[in-house]
Order: C-alpha cells, then sequence, then structure tokens
C-alpha cells in the first residue's frame, strides 16, 4: 500500500452535503477539454515528482453486455492506435510509457470503455472512479504535484488508502498456474477427450477460442496473451441445429461458432438478440452455448499464464471448478505424508476411496495389508475413518493412492526369524508344483509352498486340503513376500534341534501324525 494517496477531482469541497455527496453543478461527465487536459496534467505531475516514466496495466477490463457509462460506447473502447497488437495488447502487465498512460486514463473519464489499474509497483499507482473521481498514489509527498494540481483548478484530497486498490476476490483461493502440470493435464485431457476447448481471456470479458487438439497445443500456447487467464471446457462444438435448439427461452449466453476454415469466433447475446446472432452461424460448420446466467456449465478447469520467469503475476481469480479445488488440496499433499479420513466406499473391483479432505483418495487391494486378503472388506468398512500414507501425489490426473499398511509394523521380518523352526499348520491349497501351508494359527495367516522336491513321496499323493502338515521353514524371501518350507527336513530335524530353534510364534498346534 502506498504511503501518500490523494484523491483528485474537480469538485470543491464546499459543494458536499451533509453525506458527503457533492451537490454542486459540476458535471459528473467529461467535459473534453480543459477540466479533463488538468486532470491528465495532474497526473502528469505526480509521475514526474515520483520518478516514473512508465506503468504497468492491471486487471485491464473492456465494456460488456451490460453498460452503465453516461455518453455513447465508443467503437475500441477509446484504445484506437494505442497498442500495436490492437486490443489484444491491452492486457495484464503490459508496461508503457506515461503518454499512453494518459490517453488510457482519458479513456476511463470518458468512460469509453475500457478500465485497468496503472501501477509503478512499490512506487506509483493511477485508479480512475466513477463520476470523474482519480485516485493518484504515491511513495513520495509529491509536494510541487499537489500545488501544480490545486494550480489547475482542482481539488487534491489526501486518503488513507484508494478505494479501487486491488483486493481479491477470495483470499483463501489458490490460483492453479499455467506451469508444466498445467499443459501436462491439459494434453491427458485432450488425449481423453480428442478435443478440448480453451478459452483465453485477456482484458476482463475480452475473450479467444481455441479448439485444441494432440497436434496443435504448443502452437496455441506460444500465441496466448501474456497473464491470460485460461479455462479448460469440454468439446462445446455440435451441429448448427443441435447448438440453435439448445439455446434458452430467456437468460443471457455466449454462442461460439466454427467457421469452414477452423476460425473461432463468440459473442454474447440474450433473449432479445438470440435471432440476430443465430443469423451469423449461416456459413457455420459448428457451433456451441455457453450459459453465463446459471451453473449448468463450467469449465473442467482454470489457470492463469506466469510470466516467462515461472513467477504468477496476475492477479486474476476465476470462480474455482471442483478441479481447481482438488488442485490446490494436493498441492498441500507430500509423498510419505500421513493423512486421515473416512472409506466412501469399496468399489465392486476392489478399489477403497477415502475422502481425505473433501479429495477422494484411494487404496488398491495390496496395500491395505500386509496379510493376504481375499477382499477389502476384510479389513475396512464404508464410514470407517482410517489413517494411511500417501505414496504418490499425481497431479496430471489428479489421484492420491494411499497405503493403509505402511502405518502398521511389518510382520515380515518376525516372520524371518522364524526360518528353521519345524511349524504345522493346514495345507490350504495343492498346485502342480507342490502344496501350500499356512503356518500362523490364524485366518490371513501367512502361507508358504512346500514344493514337490520338498516333499516326500509316501504323503505326496495323499495330501488334501484342510490336512495338518509338519514343516520346516527353510526361505523367508522378505522383498518378493514368498515363504519356502520344507516337508522333508520337518521330518529329519530331531526335537532337541527345533527346541533350540524356539517355537513358531503363532503357528497352530502341531498333530500327532504328518499328512
Amino acid at each position: 500500500m502506498l504511503p501518500y494517496v490523494h484523491r483528485v477531482t474537480k469538485y470543491d469541497p464546499a459543494d458536499r452535503d451533509e453525506q458527503g455527496h457533492h451537490a454542486g453543478a459540476e458535471p459528473t461527465i467529461s467535459d473534453h477539454g480543459p477540466v479533463e487536459a488538468a486532470y491528465l496534467q495532474a497526473v502528469a505531475a505526480f509521475a514526474e515528482d515520483t520518478g516514473v516514466d512508465r506503468l504497468a496495466i492491471r486487471e485491464p477490463q473492456i465494456g460488456g453486455f451490460a453498460r452503465f457509462g453516461l455518453e455513447p460506447p465508443l467503437d475500441g473502447y477509446g484504445l484506437a492506435g494505442l497498442f500495436p497488437a490492437g486490443l489484444a495488447g491491452f492486457h495484464d502487465g503490459v508496461l508503457v510509457p506515461i503518454a499512453v498512460g494518459l490517453e488510457l486514463v482519458r479513456a476511463m473519464l470518458r468512460d469509453n470503455g475500457a478500465w485497468c489499474r496503472l501501477e509503478a509497483e512499490g512506487a506509483f499507482a493511477v485508479h480512475v472512479g466513477w463520476d470523474q473521481y482519480l485516485y493518484i498514489g504515491s511513495s513520495r509527498p509529491c509536494e510541487a504535484a499537489l500545488t501544480r494540481t490545486r494550480a489547475l483548478g482542482l481539488f487534491p484530497e489526501p486518503l488513507d488508502a484508494s478505494p479501487y486498490d486491488f483486493v481479491p476476490d477470495d483470499p483463501r483461493h489458490v490460483q492453479r498456474p499455467a506451469d508444466a502440470d498445467f499443459w501436462a493435464r491439459l494434453h491427458w485431457t485432450v488425449s481423453a477427450h480428442h478435443a478440448t476447448f480453451l478459452e483465453e481471456t485477456y482484458a476482463g470479458n475480452a475473450s479467444r477460442w481455441h479448439r485444441l487438439t494432440r497436434d496443435n497445443i504448443e502452437a496455441v500456447q506460444s500465441q496466448l496473451t501474456p497473464r491470460a487467464q485460461l479455462a479448460v471446457w469440454p468439446d462445446l462444438l455440435t451441429d448448427v441445429a443441435t447448438a440453435v435448439a439448445s439455446l434458452p427461452d430467456e437468460g443471457l449466453v455466449e454462442i461460439i461458432w466454427e467457421d469452414e476454415d477452423g476460425q473461432i469466433t463468440s459473442t454474447v447475446a440474450d433473449d432479445t438478440q438470440f435471432d440476430a446472432a443465430t443469423s451469423q452461424l449461416t456459413s457455420a460448420s459448428s457451433a456451441g452455448v455457453v450459459s453465463l446466467t446459471t451453473d449448468e456449465h463450467h469449465p473442467l478447469f482454470t489457470a492463469v499464464l506466469p510470466d516467462s520467469d515461472g513467477v504468477l503475476r496476475a492477479r486474476w481469480q476465476t470462480e474455482p471448478t471442483p478441479s481447481d479445488r482438488d488442485w490446490a488440496f494436493l498441492k498441500t499433499l507430500r509423498r510419505g505424508q500421513v493423512v486421515t479420513g473416512t472409506v466412501t466406499t469399496i468399489a465392486s473391483f476392489g478399489v477403497t476411496f477415502v475422502d481425505i479432505g473433501g479429495f477422494t483418495a484411494m487404496i488398491n487391494i495390496p496395500e491395505l495389508s500386509w496379510r493376504p486378503i481375499n477382499h477389502p472388506s476384510d479389513v475396512v468398512s464404508v464410514g470407517q475413518e482410517i489413517t494411511a500414507e500417501v505414496l504418490d501425489v499425481d497431479l496430471v490426473r489428479e489421484r492420491v493412492p494411499l497405503s493403509l499398511r505402511a502405518v502398521q509394523e511389518d510382520p515380515w521380518p518376525r516372520v524371518a526369524q522364524q526360518i528353521g523352526q519345524v511349524v504345522t499348520g493346514p495345507v490350504t491349497k495343492i498346485v502342480p508344483f507342490g502344496v501350500f501351508v499356512r503356518i500362523e494359527d490364524r485366518e490371513d495367516g501367512f502361507q508358504g509352498l512346500v514344493h514337490t522336491s520338498e516333499l516326500d513321496e509316501a504323503s505326496e499323493n495323499e495330501i488334501e486340503v484342510g490336512d495338518a502338515l509338519a514343516v520346516k521353514i527353510i526361505v523367508v524371501d522378505i522383498a518378493r513376500r514368498r515363504i519356502a518350507l520344507s516337508r522333508t527336513q520337518a521330518r529329519t530335524t530331531s526335537p532337541e534341534d527345533d527346541s533350540k530353534g524356539g517355537s513358531a510364534r503363532g503357528a497352530s498346534k502341531p498333530s500327532s501324525t504328518g499328512a
């Protein structure tokens, strides 16, 4: 905030009523003559006193569908000839010399339809308000400029701050930058939808539409206006008849159409102008309609272009989409972070979905438990609160896989301590290359394989599922999560050897005979 702010007007403070409103005869529109010239000379005087010779355009706006100016609208919004790139040159962050800045102040004083903040960061600012109120801020007292302003017949009054200082619509909203993650997500979205629309808004409600394909994203990206607001939409275009049929009975809409050359044009219209607007579609190859007055249509996600150095200096804010809110939340997560959430769904294909602060994360079956399970419901239930570890944060697909087992003790090292022990457990499965035996006395106990080479010939053909089998634990491969057992070694192990190794914790009671 600048320390020296003055409201500069043509209105004599003596002509204000008890509420502070102007009650004199001075008109509230520009005279296009000496008073307007005095305003511009005052701005130039303050800029000279501050030592500023260039100003940055911030948050530019142009006249929209509704217009409240007292003067007749002007083609080009008073910007004709000011920018080499035409209207597209009137964008956030562009630096202009004081002479161009003064012409912009003139256009705003005349209410031609263009508006912006003019600022030199930390040093100077000019804001034009309603009814010819001018707010000039400086980092210096500017006594010479104040004297000059009074000599011009204007009235400078000190203020604590300009009422037109930038204030974000929602300070809590984190705007997504159009960075590498954004473009990667856009590539992924185009691949999924085959075609996607990119709306580029460069000055308030002035926008251009681009139909994206896999082949043209880089070309479109290179042509975007600096600091533009971006909104990604699913493919809006359909045949013209269908688009016209989708027009509402009333309300404000934006009509977008594409001609045979691929040129995309849009116009804003309400129900009183639909006939005139749709008459422009006679040569269109396709068209689409976006409602501006209802919540029926939303972009998939939004972003703002950072500067060339990667820093996001544009202060635009858009209404955050669900994807934008998810993205802002994902930026707070890190791999390895422990989070708490509530199980919301157990899908038929086995994935468990968990709400973590409004975002839906997921747990695949292997990450639910260190132990073998048949179904997620063996471990969790809908509505259960759980604590899990974040395995990854995918900003492109906006996915967060979790692990429930990562926050639990890994039992495999304890199993490895039982190598050499003889335990008895039930046969759970018979396969061509051997049999599986559960070595712990619990339904989700670990199972090991007795390979056919470790089975004695006498019992190999007699074993059935459910038989209790005495086996020796010979290998525990923690990395591959595999256990190798031996029936033959169990039979040759003496009771003294077994007792030296200790009894297997959690093992089922040994049977009196082998299977």
